[in-house]
């Protein structure tokens, strides 16, 4: 026997994401570092461009230029 999801009458409800609280990132953003990348740097950092889906460009003050996983900071 096949099930037909297609069905109106389907007793499966659709799931609801919870995404309150959630921001969509840009560029020159400025972010709150959860690590330093070297002890003399600032604990921000600025989003530059998107590099992949969970990682991004971004300049710290007394840095430099970094490549910043989506964890390793907080908006």
């Amino acid at each position: 026997m096949k099930l037909d999801s297609r069905r109106p009458d389907f007793p499966v409800q659709p799931r609801r994401h919870n995404l309150e609280g959630l921001q969509q990132l840009k560029a020159s953003t400025w972010v709150k570092l959860l690590q330093l990348p070297n002890p003399f740097s600032f604990d921000e950092a600025l989003l530059l461009c998107q590099v992949s889906t969970d990682e991004w460009l971004a300049w710290v003050p007394d840095h430099g230029e970094a490549i910043l996983n989506i964890r390793q900071f907080s908006y």
